[in-house]
Formats: C-alpha cells, structure tokens, sequence
C-alpha cells in the first residue's frame, strides 16, 4: 500500500481563521501533540509575516524533533531569508514558496505576466534551495489555473530544485472529477514528474475539501495538506482526521495507508478546539460528539445487539473513550504524573507542582475529576510562561435576583499590569453584562465584545463552567477562555484573558529579533 504523507497546517493555515490567536506556548503544545499524532510535516506559519510568528516557528523548529517542520514563505528572497533564520535549528529544515499562476490572480492580484511568474518561482526555487534540502513549490489558485500553463511552470521549478509540487484548491471552487484529472494531466504530460511528490491543498468552501484531497490520492498525489478540525479560512480546510480515518476504513477501496496514530486524534482535536475556542460541531465527521451517539430506537437496538449494525468507526479507533475517572481526593502525586503523562503533556517539575495544586483545590469542589477537568488545569499551565504584567482578577460579587426592583449589580476589584488595584461597581440587564460593564471600566485598553459562549466540560451539578469570548482589543481581535466552577468567574477569567492575550502578542512584538 502507498503511504500517504500528512502535512498539518493548523497553525499556518488554521490559525488564519478569524479570530483566531495563538501565543507562542500554545503553538508549541499543539504542535507537540501534531508530533504524538505522528504527522509527517508540521507546517509551522508564515515567519516573514509578524514577529510572533517568527517566534513561534523558531521555537517549534528547536523543539520538534520526530516531525519535519516547514514554514511558508512568498517567492521573496527576504521571506526565504527570514524563514531560513526561524527554521536552521530544526532536524529536518523545509521551506514552502507559493505564487499564484491563475489568469485573474496574475492580472489583478500580481500584475505580473505569466513569464515573470514563471522566472520568479524558478529564480527563488534556487535561492530557497541553496539553503533547505526540501523546497515546496504551490502554484496558488491552481485550480483556476490553465492546465497547459501549468505544465509548463511545474516542469521549470522541477527543474529549478523544488521536491514537492503543491496543486492547491485555494478557494475550494473545484469537484472531485476535475481535480483528479488535473492532478492525471501534470502526470501525464511533465517530463520531470517522477523526481517531485505531488500534493493536493483543499479548501472547503463548497463542502468537497475532503472528497477532493481523496480524489486527488486516487491520481497520484503522495501528500495531503489540511488541518485538524478542518479549521482555516473562510469555511476551512480539508479535515486531516476524516481523510486518515477514510483511508483506514475503507482500505479495500483506497490502496493508500498513513503514519497516523490514529487514537491520538480526539486529544488533538480537543486540544486545538480548546485553544482556538471553535468548538468542533457535534455531528462532525469522526470526532463530533454525536458521531457515536444513537437516538433512533431503531439504531440503539442495532447497536446494543452489534456496534457493526449502525457504527462503521469504533469510538477507540480515534481516541474516544468513556470518561473513566481514576484520581480523586486522595490520588497522590505520583499518579497524578502519570496522568499528566498519558494525556500527552510535557511539564517541569515546578509546573507539575502547580498543576497537582490546582487539582487538589479541584477535589474539594469535585467528587468526580475527570481527564477533561484535568485537561483544563493543565492547557492554563503549560501556556501560560510569559514573564510579562497582565490583569489580574482579585475579587468581584454579583446581585442579583428577579423582579423589577432587582438590578443586576457587579462589583469587581482588578490589579492592573502597573500593580495598581482598582475597583469598581456597574449595573447592567443581567449579571453578565453588569460584570463585563465592571471590568471593562478597569481595563486600560479599549475593548468591544464580539462574542461569548458558556459551556461546561463533562456532566453533573458539579461540572466546570468554560467561557469563550471573542474581544475587539485596542483594534486587533483576541479570543479568550476562561475555566471555573462558577459559570461568572469563568466568564469574567476569559473576559482578562483576552485582554492579556493582546498583552502578550504587544509584549512578543516589542522583543521582535533583528532578522525581521
């Protein structure tokens, strides 16, 4: 069987999601845990485009070590530059340079001529390769591209150095026929085409990401790009799990296998869901929450007699276990390490400390502790290693009750970045706007809520409260999450959280290396 190489964009092309931003130590855990799921090539970002993301990669590069990173770079030479400096100290350096060969993007986009198109992927293949042993070449928007033009450009890179050729469905406009058939007629018609792998990029704008990239195997393609959680833009990409899960299930149909540990993907996901605050839609594909739950009487009878009857993936297969709950009050710290470990988290020994801290606080709220209760603990601690000031929640009490003459009323107390302790009460239509109202008054920057969400991890009265909140900060816009037993405190935590997320990305901006 043909391997299929997975090449995870979730922190270049993911995180291009709107709203959607991630601190250095979140990418960092992410992509450790893309290297416990065993993919191929981690597509770490865009390292010419902002100081965070030169960080992030360098920091990814230095530290991945069973993954060949790679970063995105335009046909530029300072990007290439920029990338080679982020990416030198990774075991398996790799370089990505796109240019966009359609007739509309060339004209209106790059007013370039299909010739200087052509001259500028060769001349900066070469630059890029006297650096990096593996070049990835995309002809942007190549679905839209001519095919005969196409032809002629692949060849000419090929010929310049690049060893993967990238045939992207930038806007998701293509089927799954015609896909396969440009991908057959690159095959068929450049003379070079055996010393490159191809590789297939599909976006999902018309719900084919994944029949495409299938499509696509079936015609040649040794790579296929996309991210967990088919995040990106617009409407995402191509979602790694179910292409993986596709594979190995129907594997009397498709001759292709990969490297995937494949009961690692729900952890993954939850992790990158978590982190991203896109909570992943409970009939999706493989890992939704429904994807194993029968309501049918009909199928609950089928089932209970023989799983086969109605369920064609098994819940293990991608990590989907009953929430088993082995620690309580009186687990000690031993086990709890080796919780820490199983749940694929690498913590010091100070940090460590901290998290069984928090977990004992947890046990005198909570009878029943769960992996995903214990998950939460750890997400806040393993990213959270800025040495900079940020808010903190001191204090806050909400009134509240029904009737005309109740009005909602938050009083709340917060040290600002400068030590200052500052307090404050609002009124508002309810007790989360009155809060809110509170704390924006005490923050420094000027804040707008775009959104929020309240959910809980687990069941049970005693079940923690998770806040997500999307904030217009000073301009730029941060998501935040905040975890708590108390559905206000978790709102208020991921209100700051936000806010100090900005401070972050401010602070990582103002220590940008020389290079950028």
């Amino acid at each position: 069987m043909t391997k299929i190489k997975i090449f995870d964009t979730t922190l270049r092309d993911g995180e291009q999601t709107p709203g959607v931003n991630l601190n250095v130590m979140e990418k960092l855990e992410i992509a450790r845990h893309l290297e416990r799921l065993r993919v191929d090539r981690i597509e770490a970002g865009f390292p010419a485009s902002s100081e965070g993301d030169f960080q992030a990669v360098k920091t990814i590069a230095d530290t991945i070590k069973d993954t060949s990173v790679i970063a995105l770079a335009r046909t530029v030479q300072k990007d290439i530059d920029i990338a080679w400096e982020a990416l030198k100290g990774a075991e398996e350096p790799a370089i990505h340079v796109f240019l966009a060969t359609s007739p509309i993007h060339m004209k209106y986009k790059l007013n370039m001529t299909p010739e200087e198109v052509i001259e500028t992927s060769v001349n900066m293949v070469k630059y890029a390769k006297q650096r990096f042993p593996i070049v990835e070449w995309s002809a942007e928007d190549a679905t839209r591209s001519d095919w005969d033009f196409l032809v002629e450009i692949v060849e000419k890179v090929i010929t310049a150095g690049a060893n993967v050729i990238n045939l992207p469905d930038t806007v998701g406009y293509t089927m799954p026929e015609e896909y396969g058939n440009m991908f057959k007629y690159i095959r068929e018609r450049v003379s070079n085409i055996d010393k490159v792998a191809l590789s297939c990029h599909c976006h999902d704008d018309l719900g084919m990401a994944v029949a495409n990239s299938l499509a696509a195997i079936q015609n040649g393609v040794t790579q296929v790009e996309g991210t967990i959680n088919g995040i990106g833009e617009r409407a995402g990409n191509a979602a790694l799990e179910e292409i993986a899960v596709a594979l190995k299930i129907r594997s009397d149909y498709y001759p292709y296998h990969t490297d995937l540990k494949l009961d690692e993907i729900k952890r993954t996901s939850d992790l990158i869901a978590k982190f991203t605050g896109i909570a992943v839609q409970p009939n999706k594909a493989v890992i939704g929450r429904n994807a194993y739950a029968h309501e049918s009487g009909i199928h609950q009878d089928g089932v209970l007699k023989n799983t086969l009857t109605y369920e064609i993936i098994t819940p293990e297969l991608v990590g989907v276990n009953s929430n088993s709950i082995v620690l309580g009050k009186h687990s000690g710290r031993h086990a709890f390490k080796e919780k820490v470990n199983e749940l694929g988290f690498t913590l010091s020994d100070e940090k460590l400390n901290v998290a069984f801290k928090q977990f004992k606080q947890l046990t005198d709220r909570k009878k029943e502790v769960s992996d995903d209760d214990i998950t939460a603990i750890l997400m806040e601690i393993t990213t959270n290693t800025h040495q900079i000031k940020k808010y903190e929640l001191e204090m806050f009490q909400i009134q509240y009750g029904t009737g005309t003459a109740n009005i909602p009323t938050a009083t709340v107390s917060i040290k600002r970045p400068d030590e200052q302790v500052v307090q404050t009460a609002c009124t508002g239509n309810g007790s989360v706007e009155a809060l809110y109202k509170a704390i924006d008054a005490l923050i420094i920057e000027d804040t707008k809520l775009l959104d929020y969400q309240i959910s809980s991890i687990g069941g049970g009265k005693d079940a923690l409260a998770v806040s997500t909140v999307q904030l217009d900060v000073n301009g730029d816009t941060f998501n935040g999450r905040g975890t708590a037993s108390d559905v206000l405190e978790a709102s208020a935590n991921a209100y700051i959280n936000a806010v100090n997320r900005y401070l972050i990305k401010k602070s990582t901006e103002e220590k940008a290396p020389a290079t950028i």
